[in-house]
């Protein structure tokens, strides 16, 4: 009998944050669940990550209608799954449980069914509650191991030279370098899965999000992860550094029982590989897809809409993979050849025969070569994507190979975290202050965000190695590791707007602890435009021209290291402001960031309110 291998389609929830900034509207999704019921995929990944956020903050969305669309229409045919930060749930910080239980519980109830729980550094204690409660709930708790690699530019530790007779009796003081231990070592994964095992975890996943997973080191992972577990195993990449398909591929000829896809129009490139690819090679190992692909071809159709819709946020906008219904059915007898020397070299281990097979099926059908900087700077793709699209936002692209190139010297700075979110934002956010730093002629770390002090302060866990306390008392002012501290943690408020409460009910409160900010905005529009509907029609009045007053600046001014938008104010005209003191609240690339006085004197003017959006270097305050 034929080995079946289940299904993790992806399109919906991470292809689309992979490939598009999470920027896919309700609409779309809405026209493509009821052709989704057909393909009967084992699980649809459709909520989590940065779904909750970005819905709300750029399409003005509810994540709660968005689960109970898919749900309405899935129920019975496909388990959903979302993805959760386990102690960050789909935001930046850390939360207590009460926050936890009250957004499971919520979810559940709205049709979500499968919870796919990681912590962003592997920190086991930050999911074990997490994995209870979905349990408990009546979800299936499904623990996810983050992959990542030794960094390649480590220094080198050093070691004495093993003394001969001159320098015993000279006292030599030679030293010669020793390989740096390794940490992420096979035994380091497998013990973290077995760990989550143990706590309840139903499946496991290994996550590779930036595509680091090399088919070589998949050929030795996977079969001692399928030996040591109980449960079904997951694969997770991505192809952004040109390992995905090949890694794939390795996969489930050493057994994976689950792997993560995407539909053609919304694979590949920075996202996971697609299904098309990966059936063809089943339909050649004598494999069963659990998967209906007379149904997945009505979808892909569908999807060519769905992505010229996200033109704006599209890396490859101006460079789609070929139709793969019109490339396949054409598809040469050397690139057929190709998926055969393909299985061959994955079987053998050859891995540099492997990967030059699956570039040249990829480059025949139209998909992105592997990009040399994501792979270099050993960064996810949702993580580069967002970068991108942030940048863009603030008018800044030209630090992006900057900041790129920073990120290996920040993450092993902050203790080498694997990159996935939060960390990927903290991380990417710190590299992009970074090179702006650096451009100016200051000193590294000057402008540090919000969340990179806590990660490095000790908030978000246990980093796999200790941070330097040299290093923690830079960026803290203390050389003293501090775990988050849950009683700190204080509950939004929920003030009036407009004569009645902002938020609703107990869905949009849970709104209002997860994301406060974003959630706020988001309420505030959805109220006024209640309140807008509701109200009696008046007949319009000419608008009055505004007059601007023309503002000459001739004080000193304090400007915007990087852009973004003013949160907070901290202080206003008449003030007298010292060196450091913390005079304005910003939010840049997803994070909240401190500015603090690099100048000290008595405020003249703030030339800037709180909710505007500001550039880089733009003046923020002026002094007598």
């Amino acid at each position: 009998m034929a080995k079946v291998l289940k299904v993790r389609d992806l399109t919906l929830r991470d292809g689309q944050q992979s490939l598009f900034a999470t920027r896919l509207k309700q609409e779309y999704i809405d026209q493509l669940l009821p052709l989704y019921r057909e393909a009967k995929f084992y699980i649809m990944e459709v909520w989590g990550g940065a779904v909750p956020d970005s819905v709300m903050r750029y399409l003005g969305e509810s994540p709660w209608d968005r689960l109970r669309s898919c749900s309405k229409e899935m129920k019975g045919i496909s388990l959903l799954s979302a993805l959760s930060r386990g102690r960050n749930l789909f935001g930046y910080v850390p939360y207590p449980d009460y926050v936890l239980e009250g957004f499971y519980k919520e979810a559940i109830k709205n049709g979500l069914n499968v919870m796919r729980i990681f912590d962003a550094l592997n920190d086991i204690d930050n999911i074990k509650e997490s994995i209870r409660l979905i349990n408990e709930l009546g979800g299936i708790a499904d623990a996810a191991v983050c992959y990542t690699v030794d960094p390649k530019d480590a220094p080198a530790p050093v070691a004495p030279k093993k003394k001969g007779f001159f320098s015993k009796l000279f006292g030599s003081k030679e030293e010669a370098p020793v390989e740096p231990e390794k940490i992420f070592t096979d035994e380091y994964f497998v013990e973290k899965a077995k760990e989550m095992e143990r706590l309840g975890a139903k499946m496991i996943t290994l996550k590779d999000m930036a595509g680091l997973v090399n088919p070589s080191r998949i050929f030795s992972l996977m079969p001692k992860l399928k030996q040591a577990l109980k449960v079904d195993v997951d694969f997770h990449t991505h192809c952004t550094p040109g390992y995905g398909l090949a890694a794939v591929l390795t996969a489930i000829i050493k057994g994976v029982d689950i792997v993560d896809t995407n539909i053609w129009w919304f694979g590949g490139g920075s996202a996971a590989p697609s299904i098309e690819l990966v059936w063809i090679f089943c339909q050649k190992l004598g494999i069963q897809l659990d998967v209906n692909m007379e149904a997945v071809a009505k979808i892909r159709a569908a999807l060519v809409e769905a992505r010229k819709s996200l033109a704006e946020f599209d890396l490859n906008k101006n460079n789609w993979p070929k139709d793969f219904d019109e490339a396949y059915k054409s598809m040469p007898k050397e690139i057929d050849a190709e998926f055969d020397r393909a299985i061959a070299a994955a079987t053998a281990n050859n891995e540099a025969e492997l990967l030059d097979a699956c570039h040249k099926i990829e480059a025949y059908f139209g998909f992105p070569k592997p990009n040399e900087i994501v792979k270099n700077a050993e960064v996810p793709g949702g993580m580069y994507s967002n970068m991108v699209a942030n940048l863009r936002a603030l008018k800044a692209e030209d630090v992006l190979e900057e900041a790129m190139a920073l990120i290996p010297k920040v993450r092993r700075d902050a203790g080498l975290v694997p990159l996935v979110t939060p960390t990927s934002q903290i991380v990417g956010s710190q590299a992009v202050a970074l090179a702006l730093d650096r451009r100016k002629g200051v000193a590294d770390y000057t402008n540090k965000n919000n969340q990179f002090i806590g990660l490095v302060k000790g908030e978000y866990g246990k980093t796999p190695v200790p941070v330097d306390p040299s290093f923690r008392e830079q960026i803290t002012g203390s050389a003293q590791e501090r775990p988050y501290d849950v009683g700190s943690y204080r509950k939004p408020e929920n003030p009036d707007f407009e004569g009645r409460k902002l938020a609703q009910n107990d869905e949009e409160y849970l709104l209002l602890q997860l994301l406060p900010a974003v959630a706020t905005n988001y309420l505030k529009t959805i109220r006024k435009a209640e309140n807008a509907a509701a109200a009696p029609k008046q007949e319009e009045a000419k608008p009055v021209e505004e007059v601007k007053e023309t503002i000459t600046v001739t004080g000193p001014v304090m400007k915007a290291p990087m852009g973004g938008k003013v949160l907070e104010i901290k202080i206003k005209p008449g003030d007298k402001v010292k060196m450091g003191d913390t005079y304005l609240v910003y939010e840049a690339m997803k994070m909240e960031n401190d500015l603090a006085a690099d100048m000290e004197g008595v405020v003249k003017r703030l030339l800037v309110e709180e909710g505007d959006t500001i550039s880089t270097d733009q003046p923020l305050v002026e002094f007598e």
